[in-house]
């Protein structure tokens, strides 16, 4: 790897730290609107998303292995990390929710 790909895969890590620490002005796929946020919409905003993610992780995966010189074994490692992490996340998201859900069902009436 030379050292102008360390550079810049340097370079794109510390924007993406800058971009994290950032406050979030909108979150994307979250509708704000006088009435407020609905639940599902949300959810289903945030699943759509993770599933775009792994799409687009597979699908640069699949151009590395064909051997397409646009895509650079650093940029599919860091997509396929953020697919890991984004579906990691759902899935405690569903499970935080299902022990909520049990939880309510299991209240005394």
């Amino acid at each position: 790897m030379s050292s102008m790909n360390v550079q810049q895969l340097l370079t794109q890590m510390r924007a993406m730290e800058a971009q994290a620490k950032s406050a979030p002005a909108n979150i994307p796929g979250i509708d704000t609107t006088d009435e407020g946020v609905s639940f599902s919409s949300a959810l289903k905003n945030s699943i759509d998303a993770v599933n775009e993610t792994s799409l687009e992780s597979a699908k640069l995966a699949d151009a590395f292995e064909k051997g397409d010189t646009s895509v650079s074994l650093a940029q599919l490692m860091i997509t396929m990390e953020k697919s890991s992490v984004s579906f990691q996340a759902m899935t405690q998201v569903r499970n935080r929710l299902l022990s909520a859900y049990q939880d309510i069902m299991n209240m005394p009436v």
